[in-house]
């Protein structure tokens, strides 16, 4: 039902906006606490981490209770980390309420793309998650580039105000738009478990860990990287925020139909920029226009990323979404966290222009992957060929 989907879908960009909120403010933060900007960005790694290590989990402890109910509690988490985070704390108690908020949202995640698909064909299946998704596009285009617009030309606690307010409006709206909607029939945890033995899956997982991965080496300093690497300013940075998030709905909207024509090609497809971007970056030099049309190329690939990411492994486990789907949220956070981490290192190393190149190798492994699951699919379709005796 698209009613369902769309309000997952304002669920989805509070969710994102809280995540992916501080990109665009980790120098301001960094120079507010007198810490590194690597030390800043564990504000976004510590997040996805607890999100890749707790996420499986809570989705089965959750996974019987009324869809409803645990997508208000999570949006309600959400909201009250928000509030306290606007406060300045001391950056120990910043760091505690960021992580609070990362046991639910893989939980709000996989609940949200059920209730979108619930009730609906198969075919329909993608499209309606695709909606969903298209929360990170639109938290991109619209929440933080704000927020981060906001920060360069007020303080830097505004982020999180807006934050705040996202998460007031999503919740406002899950309240009052969605009906209980409890469990009638909980699969056993033996029965979602047994995918983790099945090898496409397995390296469908490892598929979405190297992609992501490949996209936050960069992505993740986003403003630092503009910074340093570009020279622009924090007001050019959020308007650069703004293009990418616009480029980005579109992109998810084209990804969306894509993969209900074919997964594996429409994957690789939008993972070709985690190769093409660090020469499109380099090239650009200090040129403005090359920039702009860069960093759209940039949006345009990277913003289906989650999506592709989770429908990828999905494919291989069908009957699974709930469980595949918060399997690929966090793995893909861990993506996250490892990109991260290595994106700050190399900026306080070598210098934050270098950055695009670790996206470039984990990029290649990433397509690594995608090789060794067609190959492993087209043996297992022969295998099932039965030949008649004449």
């Amino acid at each position: 039902m698209k009613k369902y989907a769309y309000i997952g879908c304002l669920g989805f960009i509070a969710v994102i906006t809280t995540e992916f909120g501080v990109i665009g403010i980790l120098p301001q933060i960094a120079q507010h606490y007198q810490i590194g900007i690597d030390k800043a960005g564990w504000l976004l790694s510590a997040f996805a981490l607890i999100i890749a290590i707790t996420g499986p989990f809570m989705t089965l402890l959750m996974s019987g209770f009324d869809r409803r109910k645990v997508m208000l509690a999570a949006i309600s988490i959400f909201l009250f980390t928000a509030m306290i985070s606007a406060m300045s704390p001391p950056f120990w108690l910043l760091m505690l309420v960021r992580v609070f908020p990362a046991f639910l949202q893989p939980v709000y995640i996989a609940t949200a793309l059920s209730v979108a698909v619930s009730g609906s064909e198969k075919k329909q299946a993608n499209q309606l998650m695709g909606i969903v998704f298209i929360g990170v596009a639109l938290a991109m285009v619209t929440t933080v580039p704000f927020a981060t617009w906001l920060a360069s030309v007020w303080i830097w606690e505004s982020s999180f105000i807006v934050q705040a307010v996202v998460s007031t409006i999503a919740l406002s709206v899950i309240f009052f738009l969605l009906p209980a909607m409890p469990v009638t029939e909980k699969k056993s945890y033996k029965s979602q478990l047994k995918i983790l033995t099945q090898p496409t899956f397995i390296i469908s997982t490892a598929m979405n860990f190297f992609m992501i991965t490949a996209w936050f080496s960069t992505y993740s300093f986003f403003a630092d990287y503009l910074n340093k690497a570009k020279g622009m300013d924090s007001t050019m940075v959020s308007y650069m925020l703004f293009l990418f998030g616009i480029i980005g709905i579109f992109s998810n909207w084209i990804a969306g139909k894509m993969l209900s024509w074919n997964v594996s090609k429409t994957t690789a497809l939008f993972l070709s920029g985690t190769v093409l971007m660090p020469f499109l970056l380099y090239f650009s030099g200090s040129n403005i226009a090359m920039n702009i049309i860069s960093i759209a190329i940039w949006g345009f690939l990277y913003s289906p990323s989650f999506q592709n990411a989770s429908t990828y492994m999905i494919s291989s486990v069908p009957d699974s979404l709930e469980f595949a789907n918060s399997l690929a949220t966090s793995f893909g956070n861990l993506g996250v966290t490892l990109g991260t981490t290595l994106g700050g290192w190399m900026i306080v190393t070598q210098g934050a222009s270098y950055n695009p190149w670790i996206g470039f190798v984990f990029g290649i492994l990433a397509f690594i992957m995608i090789i060794l699951r067609s190959i492993l699919e087209k043996k297992n379709t022969k295998k099932k060929i039965i030949i008649p005796c004449s």
